[in-house]
């Protein structure tokens, strides 16, 4: 089979999920619209894509995300206030941010069947060319954005990519893992994948982290519709078969930075205090505040 290694334009963006970690502040305003410091979490992805040469943002909405689009357009009354004001920094910052007219397509998933299902939702958008998936729980903090160092690979490895990071031995059992030829490389092959192994069975302390570069052959599968853990029709499932019955070849890509799991609550937090800390217009007061409630009696 000749695999598609072909620059990669689109990033698909899974944004139909509840949020229910989150309620009751997910009730009304989605999950990835909570803010890190300024900045909804999608942005924060979105700029992550940019920046790795994305031409092409596909979000997968559901019911009660409209907001998602409405911050990705123009707001007419906001920026004539904000010019009117003569806020200008404002408006060129809001105005940076807005994709280009036709670089952003939404899509519904009507109904919320697991993470491989919303890929699948995208499949006509994408065609038949590799994509990028970015999953906006997961921050990808570091000196290069994490899905360029992706892209670079591509170039050099075609095929298909998983962004890893290591997580301590007794906590595999929580993650999707990869087993590869070396754990040590930036990147290596993928000899295995395994969702949440059993205790002490992982091939690898690497953990998947929520980006990935894929092939389109992988939505003939997602097609299937089968079911997998939980009921839900898994990404995981589909990415073996690709690997195995296909024979397509995948690659792991060792990130070396921070990651964030916004999707938890501590994780949500610690992102809001440590892109807090790197803004040099909110870093000192901001020191000040946590050594002064560190230094707070405990009841």
């Amino acid at each position: 089979m000749t695999l598609k290694t072909s620059r990669i334009r689109k990033a698909v963006f899974p944004v139909a999920g509840l949020g229910t970690r989150f309620l009751p502040a997910t009730k009304a305003v989605p999950k990835e619209m909570l803010t890190v410091v300024d900045r909804p979490v999608i942005q924060h992805v979105v700029d992550e894509a940019r920046a790795a040469g994305i031409e092409h943002f596909v979000f997968v909405t559901g019911r009660g995300k409209a907001v998602i689009e409405d911050h990705f357009d123009i707001q007419y009354e906001l920026e004539r206030t904000l010019a009117d004001r003569g806020k200008t920094k404002e408006l060129e910052a809001l105005i940076a941010d807005l994709p280009v007219a036709g670089q952003a397509s939404f899509t519904r998933q009507q109904a919320p069947l697991g993470l491989g299902h919303a890929v699948w939702c995208a499949r006509d958008i994408i065609g038949d060319e590799p994509f990028a998936l970015l999953l906006p729980d997961m921050l990808h903090h570091g000196p290069t954005p994490c899905l360029k160092e992706m892209i670079d690979a591509h170039r050099a490895t075609g095929g298909n990519l998983i962004a890893v990071a290591p997580v301590p031995e007794d906590q595999t059992h929580q993650y999707g893992i990869v087993g590869v030829t070396d754990a040590d490389e930036k990147v290596a092959r993928v000899t295995q994948m395994v969702e949440k192994p059993a205790k002490g069975t992982a091939p690898s302390n690497l953990h998947i982290t929520g980006r990935y570069i894929l092939q389109p052959e992988i939505f003939d599968l997602l097609a299937r519709q089968e079911k997998g853990a939980g009921g839900e029709i898994q990404l995981t499932d589909s990415m073996i078969r690709l690997m195995t019955d296909l024979d397509q070849p995948f690659h792991a890509v060792r990130f070396d930075g921070t990651i964030y799991d916004c999707g938890s609550k501590i994780g949500f937090l610690t992102a809001n205090i440590a892109y807090g800390l790197e803004r040099a217009d909110l870093a000192p007061a901001l020191k000040t505040e946590i050594e002064r409630l560190m230094a707070r009696p405990r009841s």
